[in-house]
């Protein structure tokens, strides 16, 4: 079922001064310092580029997985992977199709060291650290090392000034917006039960941060 942040944000109660667009000066600062940490960065302008800069970055004949992501749902990029015109390898697809509880279990933790895993995150600070967090890990266990290669995409009103103010951000915007999102989609109650900080990339060309210069997701 796709979803939108839009969907559910109305019946939710955040601190909207961490999700605020940041300005092109804050952008700047924040791919600086991402990218001085060894993250590769690409700002567009629309949901559209972020979607072309996707494509851009699978090379055909990829195993692609991602984890649940509002902004990947917002861009288009799960239609796109499971009835777009491509070649890559929709991992999605292929968990989904199975009966057997175990065996789709087993499949989802394989899936983790995909060629190329995408998603979201929660927070990025003008300091140059990721953060995010999730009930299961079926996203971020795939961010630190799991995967050969991370792309997430983020809007700029993920940007804060801090890491405090990014951890702040998960706690006062994201969780309140994947709880209500889950008790919508699931009909059960989320929990920030795993949480990553990811402070730098140390293995050049791995991780890229493609960042869209509007709000999109939480």
């Amino acid at each position: 079922m796709s979803q939108h942040k839009s969907d559910y944000a109305d019946d939710t109660e955040i601190d909207a001064t961490l999700d605020e667009t940041a300005d092109e000066d804050a952008i700047e600062t924040a791919v600086e310092n991402l990218e001085a940490n060894g993250f590769e960065v690409v700002v567009v302008d629309s949901a559209e580029e972020a979607l072309e800069a996707i494509q851009s970055q699978i090379p055909a004949g990829a195993s692609v997985m991602n984890g649940h992501s509002t902004t990947l749902e917002e861009i288009g990029f799960m239609e796109y992977l499971s009835e777009g015109d491509h070649d890559w390898e929709s991992l999605p697809d292929e968990i989904w199709s199975i009966d057997d509880d175990a065996e789709r279990q087993a499949a989802r933790r394989e899936s983790q060291t995909a060629e190329y895993f995408l998603g979201g995150i929660n927070a990025i600070s003008q300091t140059g650290e990721l953060v995010a967090a999730d009930l299961s890990g079926s996203r971020i266990g795939a961010y630190p090392f799991a995967a050969g290669n991370v792309v997430i995409v983020s809007g700029a009103n993920k940007i804060v000034p801090t890491l405090d103010d990014a951890l702040d951000r998960l706690e006062s915007v994201a969780y309140p917006l994947e709880n209500e999102r889950a008790q919508e989609a699931y009909g059960v109650e989320s929990a920030i039960a795993k949480q990553l900080i990811f402070r730098r990339e140390t293995e050049p060309g791995r991780t890229t941060v493609v960042l869209i210069r509007d709000q999109f997701g939480y």
